[in-house]
């Protein structure tokens, strides 16, 4: 009876299925896609970052030029970029404008430095307690909406007509900017690399150094560019006032001191200037970070 049972389970068991071999004779005429695609000598040239930027540039002083030679434009309301890159290079070899331009950059390295430096404490102090998270929490949502500039009456009334107010107001711009992006880039960091962190018993400032400062730099190079930005506006502007009060000052006073004479070739001048250190500084400085750090690393295209 089982011998019987067992023949006939064997005799409904299915054939498997043989599927039959797919031979192309033809491989030859076959089109796979082209692998790699020989660029031209144009197109190399345009995935250059520099030139397209640069030809974005000279876009930019084309229209400028343009607008104010097309349309006739009376020089005292819109100088002409010829005019005021004449006025500029003039007052950079026969002026005093470069001991302005260098008592300028002196002051924001101050400012920025000392900012981020007080920065950096209070990052730390928020990682490692909740009580200093808190705090950046609370301060940041105070005083980052603060305009700098607003700063400005308080800081000659404490430190006097001197570089000192200066640096204060642009501590105060730099340090919310580069706290706030700084401390939610450590906060989004993920939990996977937290543990790896701990297994290899990191803690403290190692931990931050080789584990959080990696994984967040795209958000702490954007809290440095921004704080960047805020130094240098709120240095201009300071210098407006700071200069008009005292008799001297940077580039601020440069702009002021051209706008009071009605030489509005040197307010672009000086507005120049500013734009010029800025492109400066992005394409020499940080873009130069990330190339070497995010980019590399492959968390930012």
């Amino acid at each position: 009876m089982g011998d019987a049972v067992i023949m006939s389970t064997t005799k409904t068991l299915a054939e498997p299925v043989i599927r039959p071999e797919f031979v192309n004779e033809n491989i030859t005429d076959a089109h796979t896609g082209d692998v790699a695609v020989q660029l031209s000598f144009i197109e190399k040239i345009w995935n250059i970052n520099g030139v397209r930027k640069a030809v974005i540039l000279l876009g930019l002083v084309g229209l400028w030029q343009g607008y104010t030679v097309g349309f006739d434009v009376e020089p005292l309301m819109f100088p002409s970029f010829v005019f005021s890159l004449k006025t500029l290079i003039n007052d950079l070899f026969q002026g005093d404008l470069i001991w302005k331009v260098w008592f300028s950059i002196k002051v924001l390295i101050y400012g920025y430095g000392a900012g981020m430096a007080i920065a950096a404490v209070l990052v730390l102090w928020g990682t490692s307690s909740r009580l200093g998270g808190d705090f950046i929490a609370m301060a940041t949502a105070m005083f980052n909406p603060l305009p700098s500039i607003a700063m400005l009456p308080l800081a000659m009334l404490w430190f006097g007509l001197g570089t000192s107010s200066l640096v204060f107001v642009l501590v105060h711009a730099v340090l919310w900017a580069v706290a706030l992006n700084t401390h939610s880039g450590f906060k989004n960091v993920s939990t996977t690399l937290r543990m790896i962190g701990e297994n290899y018993g990191l803690k403290g400032v190692p931990f931050v150094v080789k584990i959080l400062v990696p994984a967040a730099l795209p958000s702490i190079m954007t809290g440095m560019k921004v704080g960047w930005a805020f130094a240098w506006r709120t240095l201009i502007g300071a210098e407006l006032v700071f200069g008009a009060s005292s008799g001297s000052g940077g580039l601020g006073w440069y702009i002021f001191e051209s706008s009071q004479n009605i030489e509005t070739e040197g307010v672009f001048a000086g507005l120049f200037m500013v734009i010029l250190i800025g492109i400066t500084i992005e394409n020499l400085l940080f873009r130069n970070i990330e190339l070497r750090t995010v980019a590399r690393w492959g968390m930012q295209r």
